[in-house]
């Protein structure tokens, strides 16, 4: 069994609860689903391994699972994104939490490895890493699995690389391709959270700002839709011709990266991939140029890069890294590189992880009544799951809506009507 936990600071659980709580305000759908665990405990005696980033809302879908008979350990996804006020609080009410804001690259898998040492039954995951590590060194546990969700994009994208490859060896839902989560989290949670980061870092004003959005899936779409609001000027980076064509008929004008380093004052990446802002990049920004990532992992801006290409390297303020360049020239990166809306802020609104967790909730549920019936692969949410996290959410907000009748039923499943 895992250590019963790795925090910061114990003293800090009174605050984290609080903070916990006021989270919860918003989670309304995820409450709903927490009665019902507590009366049916559909997860009873499972365990439970989740590596999610350790905030208020990641609290309360913990205490989801607790409620529903999981035995559950819980580590970082994330080194700059542990709230380390709420890791104190989970683990004084009993959850065996290993976080730690800060920490470095040996601790956080340190942590990953203490997580899985409760020999998982199911997995949670953001980003991948817990899943990574699991089939890389402890395949040992791998017989035990009955599934696993994935919370977000990138680790959607190395989970199917894993499938593509045979290595994949238990069922894993991509909690990240239901409609409840990519439509609102992804685009919602993202644009705001991510500008509420730059701004907590910088107290830059936005308005007359050029903003580099390098991306442009739902989350690309949320940030950029949030910083024309905001009153920027939006320039968008995309590789993908349709996306890059729904940039264009939403507004933004769109450019090669090598076009918008020139022009642009704030630069945030929202890609998944690696080094999509590199050193040619660099070369061409203007003095005081501000980069931010809110991609996944730190690897979206090429750091190693912009580390050799600077003749000097200072920490101006907290989570503002001052690159100066050969030239004379100042880079600002901000959050290390790592996601920006979590290192410097509070990460999505509860309001919008309600949904989130709500799949991840249901999704856990789902995998453990269907043990042994999915085979090692990556799923889609179940429809009838994302709809029914769209109409709990619909009913918390007061909002109703038309059902449809017999009759058009029976018109939508026939073919015969027509002019």
């Amino acid at each position: 069994m895992p250590q019963p936990y790795d925090i910061k600071d114990p003293a800090l659980a009174a605050l984290g609860k609080e903070r916990i709580a006021w989270a919860g305000r918003e989670m309304p759908v995820l409450k709903l689903i927490s009665e019902r665990f507590q009366k049916e405990k559909p997860l009873r005696g499972i365990r439970i391994a989740a590596c999610l980033h350790v905030t208020s809302e990641t609290a309360n879908l913990a205490y989801t699972l607790k409620a529903g008979g999981a035995a559950l350990v819980l580590c970082g996804s994330n080194p700059l994104s542990t709230q380390d006020d709420v890791a104190a609080a989970l683990a004084a009410d009993g959850i065996s939490t290993h976080a730690i804001k800060g920490e470095d690259d040996a601790t956080y898998y340190k942590h990953i490895m203490s997580a899985l040492d409760i020999k998982p039954q199911l997995t949670v995951d953001d980003g991948a890493d817990l899943v990574t590590t699991l089939h890389t060194r402890r395949t040992e546990l791998l017989s035990d699995i009955i599934g696993g969700t994935e919370e977000t994009t990138t680790g959607v994208i190395r989970l199917r690389a894993m499938a593509a490859d045979g290595k994949l060896k238990y069922p894993l839902i991509a909690v990240n391709d239901a409609k409840t989560k990519y439509l609102f989290d992804n685009r919602y949670g993202t644009g705001q959270s991510t500008l509420d980061g730059i701004t907590r870092a910088t107290n830059i004003l936005w308005a007359g700002k050029k903003v580099v959005v390098a991306g442009y899936g739902w989350c690309g779409h949320g940030v950029a839709l949030r910083a024309r609001g905001m009153g920027a000027y939006v320039i968008v980076a995309e590789v993908e011709p349709v996306r890059a064509l729904e940039a264009v008929m939403d507004g933004f004008a769109v450019m090669p990266m090598k076009e918008s380093a020139k022009l642009g004052d704030v630069f945030i990446t929202v890609t998944g991939d690696k080094h999509v802002i590199g050193a040619a990049d660099f070369a061409l920004m203007k003095n005081g140029a501000i980069l931010a990532n809110s991609g996944h992992f730190n690897v979206e801006i090429d750091i190693p890069a912009l580390e050799e290409m600077a003749a000097s390297k200072r920490t101006v303020k907290p989570f503002v890294d001052e690159y100066t360049l050969g030239d004379g020239r100042k880079v600002y990166l901000l959050g290390e590189g790592r996601l920006i809306n979590l290192a410097a802020a509070e990460g999505h609104p509860a309001a919008v992880m309600d949904m989130s967790f709500a799949n991840q909730a249901l999704g856990l549920e789902y995998l453990a009544k269907n043990r042994g019936r999915l085979a090692a692969g990556v799923y889609s949410m179940p429809s009838e799951i994302d709809d029914n996290v769209a109409l709990l959410k619909l009913r918390s907000l007061g909002v109703a809506i038309d059902t449809l009748t017999q009759e058009q039923h029976k018109y939508l499943s026939t073919w015969q009507e027509g002019t």
